[in-house]
This record gives C-alpha cells, structure tokens and sequence, in this order.
C-alpha cells in the first residue's frame, strides 16, 4: 500500500469518528432538550385578571415572574409569595398595584391599591358603605391607573317635621338640600330651625320644623242684658215690680287663630257682628213715701180696733248706726215731730196706722234688726225722750 493510500485511509477514518462523534452529540442534545421539556412544570398564572398556563423550570414563583418580564414592585400583590418553590399544577396570582386618588369627604389622599373594583378598593381601606354613602364611580368599576375615586359618607340627622319625628342619613351639607333630599316641603309661614343654610354635620344633626297655620274661626256668644230701675210713685217705698223680663242677645266674632303643630298659640278679632239685640230688664222701684200725720197732743184712744200686747223701746234718728230714714223714705231728721214705731212687717204690716198706749197716734213705717215678733220701737225726737220712754210694756190697736 502505497503513503498516498494510507492517508486516504486515515481520513475516511477520522471523517466516520467525527460523524459518530457529531451524532452522539446530537443524540445527546436532544435527549438532553427532551428531558428539559418533559421536566418543565405547568403552572396557571393569572397577571392583571388576564389568566394564562405557562411551562417552567423556574425554581421559585419570583423567577417565573422575571421569565414573563415581571418585576414585582413591594405594593404588588403575588401569590404564593415570590419565594415559594414551583410545583406543578400550581396557580399563580400576580396583581400590579394602582395609584388611586381616594377623596373621603372631601380630604384627598394617594393610595396604592392591588384590588380590581371600586368597591374592593374601598373594603381594603376598612371603609363600609352605607345605603345613603355617595361614591363615584359605581363599587362595580374596575381600578385603572390614576383613577379618581370619591367617597362621601353619610352621617345620622334627627327631623321633627311638626309632630312627626324620624331619623334619617343624609351626605346634605345644608338644611336646604337634607329638605329637598327627604322630600320635605316648607310653607311660607313655617318656621325651621337651624335656618335653610344652616351646616349639618356628625355633631349639628338636629332640624326641627314648626309648622305655622293660620286659620279663621267664627264664634257666636251671647251677650247679657242690663237692669234698668225706673222710679214708680204708684208704690210703696220699697216696693219693686218686673215691668219687664231681660233677654240675652247674641253676636257674631270672627277670629283670625295662629296654629303650631296643630296648637292655638294667638287669636286675633277681625269683625264683630250683632245678630240679635239684648232686650233691658226694667224693674219698677216705689217711691210713695207714707206719712204719718199724727198729732202728739192727740191721746184719746180709739174705740175699737185689734189689740196687740208688745214690748217697747225707743230710739232717736241719731242713734248709732242709725241713717235717719225709715223703711219707708219718712226723713225723721227732718220731720222730728212725726210720730212713728219700728214693727215686725210679719206682724205689722208696714204702712199701718196704730195707737199705741201712752205714745199717741202713729204709723207702723220703719223696721230694725233687733225687733222681731211683739217688740216695737217707738220714735222720739231727743234722746232725752228716749230715755223716759225707756222699755216698757204697752198695748197697740191697729186702725186700718
């Protein structure tokens, strides 16, 4: 064999190792592939809500993350945590935070957030809706980036609306729109208090509404009649008669009457009308004054007439206490000579003539307190006379 063949031969032989060597590698790289791919875990990753089922060799949750070109800041949410090792089958929640403005009423604040709804993000931040709570957007909405999200909260307002009482949440900063948001209509008398742009608050939470009515009323009344004396010469001093009956009248008063709550708290007479006159009670009074025209030297007894057997005293116009005119209108200080005795009108009827013993002609015309039954007083001009008189018993015949 000649050199020429012997390095031909030599090559072949290198060329065949080579080609065993490159297949063997080639086996061996994918054997080695088909044994990463067959080790690979299957995970369900969920990123943002968009959810996804990956393959990995990562060892830990933090790895996958970065093979999917996460980087997980310290406000994002990942679950397991970025240290958990990778098992297969395993489900994976990754949720990048938010910067969200929360204004709570009306203080404005940046906070981060990992939740996917408004109403997430609220429940998050320990905040619990209200029915009367006002938020925007709706708790439905899902959190984006920069978004805007306004809370204000209801608080507790007590209303007295005349005599009704109730208690109601409200986000009204004024009496005027808590009235308008519960419906509450005011009339131009009504008083409220604290006024229409008055604040409510947590603390200034009282509204008391007074309702204020005017209203007209008519009362009839009667009206009372007067007594009226006329003097009557036909009777005797003393004497009264009913000429005629009184009668009660009757008119009308309208009243303009102020109601709170239902109560009367002013009334006020706006017309008055006569719908029947009264009628005057007219009551005759005697004026007849009796007379006696007795003569003091004349003291022969009558002949005939009853006979009364009585205790007597006397008295004088001046006694005390005394006015000087009788029962009867005789004026004893002005006629000191008449001749006249105080009787019991039940025994002696005012107005008698009488002779009485020792005394003369007189006429039974006045009375006195202490003289009842068979007691006279007889009437002297001097006190003088009086005291002869003194008390004695006599006898009376009735004339007439």
């Amino acid at each position: 064999m000649t050199k020429t063949s012997q390095s031909l031969l030599s090559d072949a032989r290198q060329r065949k190792i080579f080609a065993i060597i490159a297949s063997f590698i080639v086996i061996l790289a994918l054997f080695a592939f088909l044994f990463f791919e067959t080790t690979k875990a299957t995970i369900a990753l969920e990123i943002n809500g968009d959810e996804q089922t990956v393959k990995t060799n990562a060892d830990t949750v933090g790895e996958l993350l970065a093979q999917q070109n996460i980087k997980v800041q310290g406000v994002d949410s990942v679950y397991p945590a970025t240290d958990a090792k990778i098992r297969d089958q395993m489900s994976i929640v990754f949720q990048a935070a938010e910067e969200v403005t929360l204004t709570l009423n009306g203080e404005a604040n940046q906070v981060w957030t990992t939740a996917t709804t408004v109403g997430e993000f609220l429940k998050q931040q320990g905040l619990s809706l209200k029915e009367a709570d006002q938020v925007s957007p709706g708790v439905e909405e899902p959190i984006t980036s920069d978004l805007q999200v306004e809370l204000e909260e209801s608080f507790r307002v007590n209303i007295v609306d005349g005599t009704k009482k109730k208690t109601a949440w409200t986000t009204s900063t004024t009496v005027a729109d808590f009235l308008k948001q519960q419906g509450i209509i005011l009339n131009d008398s009504d008083r409220i208090a604290p006024k229409l742009d008055a604040k409510l608050t947590e603390k200034e939470n009282e509204v008391n509404v007074v309702r204020v009515e005017k209203v007209t009323d008519v009362v009839e009344e009667e009206t009372n009649f007067k007594t009226v004396t006329r003097n009557d010469s036909s009777l005797t001093s003393g004497q009264e008669k009913v000429v005629q009956e009184g009668k009660r009248g009757k008119r009308s008063k309208k009243y303009e009457v102020v109601l709170e709550n239902g109560k009367e708290v002013s009334r006020t007479l706006l017309a008055e009308e006569v719908l029947s006159e009264s009628q005057d009670k007219i009551v005759a009074v005697g004026t007849r004054r009796i007379v006696a025209q007795v003569s003091r030297s004349n003291t022969t007894a009558p002949a005939s007439g009853e006979t009364i057997t009585v205790s007597s005293t006397a008295y004088t116009a001046n006694c005390a206490g005394c006015s000087g005119i009788t029962a009867t209108g005789i004026n004893l200080k002005a006629n000191p000579n008449q001749k006249v005795i105080a009787v019991d009108p039940s025994l002696i009827p005012l107005g008698t003539k009488v002779y009485v013993e020792g005394y003369g002609y007189a006429v039974a015309a006045d009375t006195g307190s202490s003289i009842n039954g068979n007691k006279i007083d007889v009437f002297f001009a001097s006190k003088e006379q009086a005291y002869r008189w003194g008390s004695r018993t006599v006898t009376i015949r009735i004339l007439d």
